[in-house]
């Protein structure tokens, strides 16, 4: 059973046969400008399982200036949402899709952190932070409360 993906507006749309992995968060100074975000996590899959289904006119890319050596960092993007998107013709046996672009369960956990020599200072791996459940973050915001203590890793307020 194939394993889709799409972009944020579903105008790219996409799917693949299998991940083959490696699921890696990489944390270059890249691939946080390109997520917005700490690291990128992506899933690399097998160029002869993809397939691009609708979209393609969509796709954009963007070549970065090389840093170290050949070739330039590229990444490709919707027109139309601004939201990351795989390679409409990938070159190589394989390449990397962003993570969060899968709407389907891909099969596969993430296995390392690389590129950990450019994590930023406000980026800590090691600390557990509370984690929230969608139902108790917006019942927190409609009360207009700042949440509470949440034990690490138990998504349950304590005393819930």
């Amino acid at each position: 059973m194939a394993i889709r993906g799409s972009c944020l507006c579903g105008g790219v749309r996409f799917e693949v046969d299998r991940a083959c992995g490696p699921a890696e968060f990489c944390h270059c100074n890249r691939c946080r400008k390109l997520s917005g975000s700490a690291s990128l996590l992506t899933i690399r899959v097998n160029a002869k399982d993809y397939r691009l289904l609708t979209g393609r006119e969509l796709v954009k890319t963007y070549a970065a200036p090389i840093l170290y050596s050949p070739p330039a960092y590229q990444s490709f993007f919707c027109s139309n949402c601004g939201s990351p998107v795989p390679e409409p013709a990938p070159a190589g046996e394989s390449f990397e899709i962003p993570a969060g672009l899968f709407d389907d369960d891909f099969g596969i956990r993430p296995d390392r952190h690389i590129f950990v020599d450019f994590i930023p200072p406000w980026d800590d791996l090691k600390r557990e932070l509370p984690a929230y459940t969608r139902r108790q973050i917006y019942e927190l915001r409609a009360r207009g409360s700042r949440p509470e203590v949440v034990v690490p890793g138990s998504h349950v307020p304590p005393g819930k």
